[in-house]
This record gives C-alpha cells, sequence and structure tokens, in this order.
C-alpha cells in the first residue's frame, strides 16, 4: 500500500476505533491549534504552526493510538497522564478506553503556548 499522502487519506486509510481516534485529535487541533496546518510526517498525520514547526504528530495502530508532543509538552501532564502509556514525548491511547479530550485539549493549547512564548521546538 502507499503511504497516504494528505491527512485525509490516512483517516481515511484507518478502520474502527483508530479512525474514530484520529477524528477527535484532529478536531481538537483545529479547536486548540486552528492556525496550524495539517501534513503527513513520517507517514503520519502532523499539526504544523505556521513558523514551520511541528507541534504534534498523531498515529493509529492495531491496538491503541498515540499522540506525540514534545518532551516537555508530555511532562508537564505527567501527573495527569497517570494510567496512560507514555514514551519520551507521547501518550498511549488504547481503544476501548475513553479519550481524554480536556486532557488532550489541554495539552494541544499547552504546545501551542510552549513553542509561540518559549521558542520550543519540535525534538
Amino acid at each position: 500500500m502507499d503511504r497516504p499522502q494528505t491527512v485525509d487519506a490516512y483517516i481515511e486509510g484507518v478502520t474502527g476505533k483508530g479512525r474514530e481516534v484520529l477524528e477527535q485529535v484532529r478536531a481538537l487541533a483545529l479547536e486548540g491549534a486552528p492556525e496550524a496546518s495539517e501534513a503527513i510526517k513520517w507517514g503520519h498525520p502532523a499539526w504544523v504552526h505556521p513558523s514551520g514547526t511541528i507541534l504534534f504528530v498523531a498515529s493509529a495502530h492495531a491496538q491503541h493510538a498515540n499522540v506525540v508532543f514534545t518532551p516537555s509538552t508530555r511532562e508537564a501532564f505527567d501527573a495527569d497522564l497517570d494510567g496512560f502509556p507514555t514514551g519520551k514525548g507521547s501518550v498511549k491511547l488504547p481503544y476501548g478506553r475513553p479519550v481524554p479530550i480536556d486532557l488532550l485539549r489541554r495539552m494541544i493549547v499547552f504546545r501551542v503556548r510552549e513553542h509561540e512564548n518559549d521558542g520550543v521546538l519540535w525534538m
């Protein structure tokens, strides 16, 4: 299968819970980072600040979706992420568990502010 060239194509290629989670993340991105553009980075949907800096990336997998922020954004929400598997900057969203909408909304807004106010670039 060819790699998707647009976020629309990526999401259309995902089925079931993965698509549902990605659609929720996309809606939150439009709300929290309305000036960001969508792009495919490393084969996955990414939201890019008008300055050209990646704000965050999302991906769908067999049992979970990932949202990847900067490590500093992820670390700022460690207490709220208790119970969610995390990585360097990533948050794993297992299917069959409610998506933490409010938490992701706050993380997106934080990430935009982190870039605009503190100059934090992508990893």
